[in-house]
Order: C-alpha cells, then structure tokens, then sequence
C-alpha cells in the first residue's frame, strides 16, 4: 500500500554540486523551487533521510518560478527530479518543460497557506481591506473616477481608518509564487472593489491584468529576495514597515512580528483552512515521472511527504504551520502519488 512505502530522504544542501553522467548515476534526489514551501519539504527530507537507508535529498530555495524554470529544463541528472510552488503551473510552463522533453509531470498538492500582510510586536496591528492593499501598492489607481500614477505615500491617506504612517512594504519579487499569489488573491481582489477597472476588464483583459496585478516601481514596495526569513529580520528593524510573506513565517517568528486583519479575519490556522481568511492559496510540488525509477528513492519520498504521519491533521507538517488538505483530498492527492498520474493541462 502506498502508505506504507518505506520512508527515506531529505534536505541538506546546495543545488550547484556537480554531478556526472547520466540520470541513474545520481543517487540522491534533488529539490528546487519555493521558499514558502521549502521548510515542508526540507521537514519531510530530514525525517525520510533519518528514517530509510536513502540518502537525505538536497532541497534549495530557488523561488517558485525559479524552480519551475530549472525543472522544466531537460531530463537527466543535471536537472531536479522535484519542484515546490506556491501556486499551481502555468500552461506557459508546462509547454516549456514539453519543449525539453519533460512530457510527464506529476501534480502533488499538498496543503493550504495563507499570505499575511505583517508587521512587527512593537507597533500596533491594523485592519484592511483588500482595496486598501491594492490602492497603497498598485503602480495606476483610481483617483476621482480617473486612473492615474499612484500618488499615495500614506496609509491614511488611501483610507482615512488606516495609521498616519509611511507605505513601506516588504516582499517577494517576481519569481516568486507568494508575489504571484499576492497579485492575484489582494491585489486584484481588491482592484475590483473600484467599478473604472471592472469596466476596463469586458473591453481590454491585458489592461485590465496589468492595471490589478502591476505594483508601483518608486521605492515604497521594496523586493526582499526569496528569503522570507530576511524579512522578518527587517520588520524587526523597521516597526513602521508591513512584510509579505507566506503563514508559516508568521507561524514560526510570532513572538515578534503579527499578521494584521483583511477583510474582517486574521491569518489564522482555522481561517485559512475553510478560507475565511480572503488571501489563500494552495501549495504543490512537481515530480519528473522520467526520473522515477532512476533516481533512488523519490516514490518513497513521496510516500513519506503524503503519509498521515506528515500530513495528517496532528501531523509534523501541521506543527510547522501547513494547512493540512482534508481527508477527501488527501486520498485522491495519495492516489495520484501512488499511481504515478500524470498531471493533463
């Protein structure tokens, strides 16, 4: 039974080592891709190295898009045999990998994660609307009925409830799936809050994506790498600024940043999981089915990452502040691991 699988694996190190010949010459699986779901994975590597007599994987944190991009790259030992993202592929993507003869992908999904919008202990935490989000860090808004370049450079100035403060954001850039996330769940979520932009959307969708989606270029969101840990390390620094990042983070340094209300919930474990919390979205990894079989290990991997004992509701990965998928979905994600189905986009 696939629950069963003997367990083996994990994290450990650099995705630059230099490996020989060809895919079955390597013996140690290697991982790529998000930073929000690297901690998940790394837990899994570090328990199924501990606990199989397989190699603990390599895992880096190379950002969704990143990781994406490094995995659809060919077939063969010079290339990942797994993924993690933050959002789903894109067909854009998957026709990439299909270009280097990466014909068949698994889809694993493997829970649920909130992006909070945070700030540090020492100053007071506040409440928004997906619309404020939007019009603070949007690169147009809507001003009087018109859209122009982003005039605001205070939070009470785009809503009067908001703090007398300096907009300062930190966050992701472009390659990751969290920003990816973040512009589709708050940023467009609250563009449409404003009926010029709505209107704009039934005559020109690419205006309409650009105006919801692009964020201001003038210093007031500041890019922050893939490294959500540096992050938190700057809100510390800078009480006043707010951070964007993945539930985990917050999960993991809670004793000194706090995540703030939108739309009337906090980021909370019980809000994201039946997604009261507004700005949810679902977590994945990519397996090259190629790979299975040469590589050691990486159905067992599987086996682990999908077992009861990771992902169940009292599992190691719900400690470390993944929304755990519901039983239905399990089984069926379960399924598809077992089965080795391929992903049909």
């Amino acid at each position: 039974m696939f629950k069963s699988l003997d367990r083996t694996l994990v994290v450990a190190g650099i995705m630059g080592m230099s490996l020989v010949g060809v895919a079955e010459a390597r013996d140690q699986i290697r991982i790529v891709g998000s930073s929000t779901v690297f901690p998940f994975s790394t837990a899994v590597a570090e328990e199924f190295g501990r606990s199989t007599a397989f190699k603990t994987p390599v895992v880096e944190s190379t950002g969704s898009g990143g990781g994406l991009k490094l995995f659809c790259a060919g077939v063969g030992e010079t290339h990942p045999d797994i993924t993690n993202a933050s959002r789903a592929i894109k067909s854009s993507e998957v026709e990439l990998c299909a270009q280097n003869g990466v014909n068949e992908i698994i889809e694993i999904k493997v829970g649920y994660d909130g992006i909070v919008m945070a700030n540090s202990k020492e100053n007071a935490p506040v409440e928004f609307r997906l619309q404020d989000i939007w019009a603070a860090l949007a690169k147009e808004v809507v001003v009087n009925g018109e859209i122009v370049p982003n005039p605001y450079t205070t939070w009470n100035e785009v809503n009067p409830a908001l703090p007398n403060q300096k907009i300062e954001v930190l966050g992701p850039p472009p390659t990751s799936g969290t920003r990816d996330a973040f512009a589709e769940l708050a940023l467009e979520g609250g563009c449409q809050a404003f009926p010029e932009i709505v209107a704009i959307e039934e005559e020109d969708g690419d205006r309409y994506t650009a105006l919801c989606h692009t964020i201001r270029e003038d210093g007031v969101y500041v890019e922050s790498g893939e490294n959500d840990n540096l992050i938190v390390g700057k809100l510390q620094a800078n009480p006043n600024a707010f951070g964007v990042f993945g539930y985990s983070f917050l999960e993991e340094n809670s004793d000194v940043i706090q995540g703030n209300v939108v739309e009337g919930a906090l980021p909370t474990f019980e809000n994201i999981a039946d997604q009261a919390y507004k700005v949810s979205r679902s977590l994945f990894f990519y397996v090259k089915k190629a790979h299975i079989g040469t590589v050691p290990g990486i159905q067992e991997f599987l086996g682990e990452f999908l077992s009861d004992k990771a992902m169940g509701d009292f599992g190691y990965l719900a400690e470390k502040g993944l929304i755990p998928l519901p039983g239905n979905e399990l089984a069926q994600v379960q399924n598809t691991a077992e089965n080795l189905i391929s992903l049909q986009k």
